[in-house]
């Protein structure tokens, strides 16, 4: 009850503030580092139920007719491994496809949660559990996206060292793309580290802008609903509305990671 009589007196801008705090804890001294709990607990707790799932479909699979739930299954991998091989030219299966797949489930599951009701979550789930901040969206934290993206990065250098080899890649750095003559080198490394820096930065922008972007509409349609009769109206159309519309925002962009880390781990599998 004073939970709920702190939130009603709470003004538009604290309310927003309110909802969109993380459950953070300083590590260290606090100085530079803060690890957000709720980040991190629900990025790993959605990658266990995918991957369980998937698990539990996969033991139940059988060479006949196949469930519902397996041809679903079926369906995802085949859409996903259609993808790999239009960009993919190698051994797709060995490391590529299953990593695209993985990205996918994962990120489409992070960016699902944007469609349970702050509020809701919030009095019935985490108010009980003690805790005043909890953001159920993990792709709404920048930390979050930028840390998948970094990793697709590392795995990019580690692909590319591993296809050329070490002289091989540095190389490619000092010698492309404008030739080889002395005095463009700075200029090609100097391309190279803008490509190189540009990747994670734009990998993982765009997912966190589109997901931030979005959780902050629900949060201003759910204020409207508050304003009364005629703003709960309005204010259930237009979200259920735009909750129709983030359907396609958040399987577009789980897809559209996907198919930039399938990109980028090509690209580091060819030379120039």
């Amino acid at each position: 009850m004073a939970i709920e009589q702190a939130e009603k007196a709470l003004t538009p801008s604290e309310y927003i503030t309110h909802h969109l705090t993380f459950n953070s804890q300083p590590v260290g001294d606090g100085s530079f580092w803060m690890l957000n709990y709720d980040s991190l607990v629900m990025s790993v707790l959605l990658g266990v139920v995918v991957m369980g799932l998937i698990w539990w479909v996969a033991r139940g699979a059988t060479a006949g007719v196949p469930s519902k739930g397996q041809a679903f299954v079926e369906l995802i991998f085949s859409f996903v491994d259609d993808q790999v091989k239009n960009i993919f030219h190698g051994n797709r299966h060995s490391f590529i496809a299953p990593t695209a797949l993985t990205v996918f489930l994962w990120v489409l599951a992070m960016n699902a949660m944007d469609f349970l009701p702050v509020d809701v979550m919030h009095h019935f789930v985490y108010a009980p559990l003690g805790l005043e901040h909890w953001r159920s969206v993990p792709t709404s934290d920048i930390n979050t996206t930028f840390a998948l993206a970094l990793a697709v990065w590392f795995l990019m250098i580690f692909f590319s060292i591993k296809v050329k080899g070490f002289g091989g890649w540095i190389h490619e750095l000092f010698y492309t793309p404008f030739g080889t003559k002395f005095w463009v080198l700075p200029l090609n490394f100097l391309f190279n580290l803008i490509e190189y820096v540009s990747k994670p930065l734009s990998h993982s922008l765009r997912l966190f802008g589109n997901m931030y972007a979005g959780e902050v509409i629900f949060l201003l349609l759910g204020m409207w609903a508050a304003t009364g009769i005629s703003g709960t109206i309005f204010g259930a159309i237009l979200g259920a509305g735009w909750s129709i519309f983030h359907i396609l925002i958040v399987a577009l962009q789980a897809f559209i990671f996907m198919m930039l880390t399938v990109v980028y781990l090509s690209m580091a599998h060819e030379s120039h």
